[in-house]
């Protein structure tokens, strides 16, 4: 992992700055305020598969992407992975550090080379302070993850196997007739709660069925929404 400084007073480091850009918490800033947080940003590079923090740490950092792709996830008891999310440029995590001492209850991973800006919670907090704006808006993201977990609780629970593939990828699909996965069907799997072999067994059976057509690793055509709604539910 490669790490270069950007916390000198008035430094104007062009990735923190790109980093900020990206990130709608900070597009009510002014010039000074910019500068305050552009002030207190490392940046650092993450390869695949390198973990970017851990169950139990206890860092108070906020993590900005500005390149590459991460996941966030939990572990159960069993050992079995379970994907929260995943992140993209522009996103971020972490920010529970900002209002809570407590120790971290996810992991995060990059899934690609990824280059991240971290910015010192502690230093943050003293910002926001005097920008409440930041706080509201990070609250304002925190609710809708939070929205975002329950509908993911709800699916685990309620539906089966079939309805979760076929209600994924109609939404991935966004009404298009061609699904080009950004993640493995590995990490998929892990987000929907099942497990590698499943999600490959029930796909096979649903091209045998004539409702989609697997080409390669990463793309799927849609071949018969109708049914993929009907199983979803919908």
């Amino acid at each position: 992992m490669q790490e270069k400084c950007c916390a000198t007073s008035g430094c104007q480091c062009h990735s923190s700055r790109t980093c900020m850009s990206k990130v709608p918490i900070f597009t009510s800033l002014n010039q000074e305020e910019i500068d305050q947080i552009a002030a207190i940003i490392t940046d650092k590079e993450y390869k695949k598969g390198e973990s970017i923090y851990a169950y139990g740490d206890t860092g108070k950092s906020l993590y900005v992407i500005n390149e590459g792709k991460v996941k966030i996830f939990r572990m159960s008891e069993a050992g079995r992975e379970q994907i929260i999310r995943i992140l993209h440029p522009g996103d971020f995590m972490g920010e529970l550090s900002l209002f809570a001492d407590s120790a971290v209850n996810e992991g995060a991973e990059a899934l690609e080379p990824t280059a991240i800006c971290v910015i010192d919670g502690h230093k943050l907090n003293q910002i926001m302070n005097d920008v409440p704006s930041i706080a509201v808006k990070v609250i304002e993201e925190l609710s809708k993850r939070l929205l975002n977990a329950e509908n993911l609780i709800e699916s685990l629970g309620l539906h089966d196997v079939e309805q979760r593939i076929a209600d994924t990828m109609l939404r991935m699909s966004a009404g298009q007739e061609e699904i080009i996965l950004s993640i493995t069907k590995k990490d998929l799997a892990a987000h929907m709660g099942m497990s590698h072999e499943t999600l490959s067994r029930k796909l096979a059976q649903f091209q045998e069925m004539g409702w989609i057509k697997l080409e390669g690793r990463k793309k799927i055509q849609i071949l018969d929404r109708k049914s993929l709604q009907t199983i979803a539910g919908l």
